[in-house]
């Protein structure tokens, strides 16, 4: 396919629909330069986006959390993206909803009297880790780590938090892997670059505690669907030793959905019948 700045069609920003290849920003714009940006991942199934007005609500969360507060109320953003899909003729996309700091009075750290914009733009975007769904993702060890919670807003979907995430990529992708996992500041198992993680141990799922790593709506999405079928889902602080005992992965995310996991670094995962089951019953409940 053509370049992300190269296609035909409709991009919704600040209240219309634009020409694709005009969707564009100055290069002075705030972001650019200090990252005061934020970002949803959505996908829409059947012509219906999957926890659209959760996803919208977090936006507007993460822009307050940056300090940013959106010109656009829930209602609003989600009346854009309906318009972004019928503009485009898609009922099965991907829906990226972003919000940011313009360019305007201010070209320093500060920038209190620059414009918030907003955007949304959908897609047509297939497996996040191709045949993964099937096989198991592969994933290097990251030697990057997410930082501590006094130094990020770690609760807010911000696209500055993505830097980590993208080196470490690039670095596992070098090694043919899919992804890379992360510990967090203090050694614990965090999340892939962008993904919860999940394991399971005798029947039961362990999943790393959200306290310094955004709590995903699928991760939520997940455990809720588990706890409804009677297994056991521990929240907790997963050390690197106890990577050998567990038996499956699985990966969340609203890009990746569920994944399994076939491996990370040296520990091998078998692609199990909880595992395939979750995922499966996921595709069910976006879908219904």
């Amino acid at each position: 396919m053509a370049g992300y700045d190269d296609r035909d069609g409709f991009i919704w920003m600040d209240g219309k629909l634009v020409e694709w290849r005009s969707a564009n920003v100055h290069i002075l714009t705030h972001a650019l330069h200090y990252a005061s940006s934020v970002f949803e991942g959505e996908r829409c199934y059947n012509g219906k986006i999957f926890k659209s007005v959760q996803h919208s609500e977090r936006l507007r969360n993460s822009g307050a959390l940056l300090d940013m507060e959106l010109p656009f109320s829930v209602a609003e953003i989600e009346a854009a993206k309906e318009a972004t899909l019928r503009a485009n003729g898609l009922t099965d996309a991907y829906v990226r909803a972003l919000a940011w700091r313009g360019a305007g009075e201010d070209m320093g750290v500060a920038s209190k009297r620059n414009p918030i914009r907003m955007a949304v733009a959908v897609w047509s975007w297939g497996n996040y880790y191709g045949d993964a769904k099937t096989k198991g993702a592969k994933l290097d060890i990251a030697k990057w780590k997410r930082p501590s919670p006094e130094t990020i807003p770690h609760e807010a979907k911000a696209a500055g938090l993505y830097m980590i995430c993208t080196m470490s990529k690039h670095a596992a992708e070098a090694k043919g892997c899919s992804d890379a996992m992360m510990f967090d500041y203090r050694g614990y198992v965090a999340e892939a670059t962008g993904a919860n993680i999940f394991f399971v141990k005798d029947g039961e799922v362990h999943t790393p505690l959200p306290d310094a790593f955004l709590n995903g709506i699928t991760r939520q999405t997940v455990i809720g669907m588990l706890r409804e079928q009677g297994i056991v889902v521990h929240e907790r602080h997963i050390l690197p030793a106890e990577l050998e005992g567990f038996q499956q992965c699985w990966l969340t995310g609203t890009a990746a959905e569920v994944t399994p996991v076939g491996q990370i670094g040296d520990y091998s995962f078998e692609v199990g019948a909880l595992t395939l089951g979750i995922s499966d019953q996921y595709e069910k409940l976006v879908r219904a």
